[in-house]
């Protein structure tokens, strides 16, 4: 039912900054989350914003670099990209979870890759 469609990933020098949104059908009454996976690796979840936006989540890994929010009159979420490292370099996935349903919806990813 909820589609998720991200944008806005691309290739950039390490050190540098790019922002990613996710498009969403519905988006209101969901947290939203940001999950990447590396070439050849599983899943990383990266972060995680609740329904109104006053709460936000990171992995260590990319903490203090990475600033997640929403735009709920949008439907769109962010994920803005700072100071980046080739290991972030990565398909990245937006991720809807319905607390109503336990349901889970995925977007199809867009690719970041972090040049040395």
């Amino acid at each position: 039912e909820v589609q998720l469609v991200e944008s806005g990933g691309g290739l950039v020098q390490s050190g540098g900054s790019l922002t990613l949104s996710c498009a969403a059908s519905e988006f209101t009454n969901y947290a939203m989350s940001w999950v990447r996976q590396a070439p050849g690796k599983g899943l990383e979840w990266v972060s995680t914003i609740n329904s109104l936006g006053t709460n936000t989540e990171y992995a260590h890994s990319v903490k203090g670099r990475f600033t997640i929010s929403r735009d709920n009159a949008k439907n769109t979420l962010y994920l803005q990209m700072n100071s980046l490292k080739p290991e972030d370099t990565a398909v990245y996935y937006c991720h809807a979870y319905s607390p109503r349903t336990g349901t889970n919806y995925w977007g199809q990813g867009t690719q970041v890759t972090v040049s040395s």
